[in-house]
């Protein structure tokens, strides 16, 4: 895209900003009219561009967030798809994906609807066309709350494809946020400490220090910042003989792949994070009783 026009594109553009209700539009999907956000209202919404039907990193994109689908409604969380397409290039696209299998994943169905943006009216009020092309929309995606709200934006280029396990900390770390009241440090994954937020007054501080004398909750570096333990739930899986040359790096792979498919599910909600892999070795004797 030259100069002229890109700077034409930048006096167009109006991007949408976190914390602001996500603008509203009527829309035709793959599965029928959609009026968003509100046909979503109480749930988490993941939306999401790609630039183009039928190219490569798109495809391997559709059939990860096909794959994932059932995982993210544990989540109480719907996929939503956009792309500046007809809707019969949508249907011929989305079929063809249902017959591959690559990765791992096995001729996956695509359960969420797919906007056909043909005339670039929502690409326009999300700020889908940026500096790459101003007719196909680089890979973005936004997180609206239950309450239409945006709580984050992420953008990135035509050639580069999403990193899908950040997509599910993010959404699993705004929920977290939310529902607990807290922040999350660098590099935080489910079930590592998370932030208190920092006092507000000196009756606060006061408080905080008595707070943290309970060292196997917290652990306060200074007044401004305080660890918490993360209180979710933790689940033990042991399997008896599990046979010969099995360590426990072996044990900790076929974990992270349970997760990963999503195997297990504990009232509606799948396993997060595997913590551990220890082998433990039993012996029994017999012995006979007199009375």
């Amino acid at each position: 895209m030259n100069q002229e026009r890109l700077e034409t594109l930048q006096e167009q553009v109006r991007f949408p900003l976190i914390g602001t209700k996500a603008p509203e539009f009527e829309a035709v999907t793959t599965k029928g009219p959609m009026h968003f956000p509100n046909d979503f209202e109480g749930k988490w919404v993941i939306l999401f561009s790609h630039p183009a039907d039928f190219t490569p990193v798109c495809t391997t994109e559709f059939m990860t967030f096909a794959s994932m689908h059932d995982e993210f409604s544990s989540y109480n969380t719907e996929l939503v798809g956009l792309s500046i397409d007809s809707l019969h290039s949508h249907l011929g696209w989305l079929e063809a994906i249902e017959g591959y299998t690559w990765d791992g994943i096995e001729k996956p169905k695509v359960k969420f609807p797919l906007i056909a943006d043909i005339r670039m009216e929502v690409a326009k009020a999300y700020g889908m066309l940026q500096g790459e092309s101003d007719t196909h929309a680089v890979r973005a995606v936004f997180f609206v709350d239950p309450n239409g709200i945006i709580k984050t934006i992420l953008y990135y280029p035509a050639s580069l494809g999403r990193n899908f396990a950040e997509i599910k900390r993010v959404l699993l770390g705004l929920q977290k946020a939310e529902k607990d009241g807290v922040a999350l440090p660098a590099n935080w994954e489910p079930g590592k400490d998370v932030i208190v937020p920092p006092p507000t007054t000196r009756e606060e501080v006061e408080q905080r220090h008595e707070l943290v004398k309970d060292t196997s909750k917290y652990n306060m570096l200074d007044w401004f910042l305080t660890f918490k333990k993360d209180d979710g739930k933790t689940f033990n899986l042991s399997v008896r003989n599990p046979g010969p040359g099995v360590n426990e790096e072996a044990i900790k792979k076929v974990m992270d792949m349970v997760i990963e498919k999503n195997v297990f599910r504990i009232k509606g909600h799948g396993l997060i994070k595997a913590l551990d892999a220890k082998i433990v070795e039993t012996n029994t004797e017999t012995y006979d009783l007199v009375l």
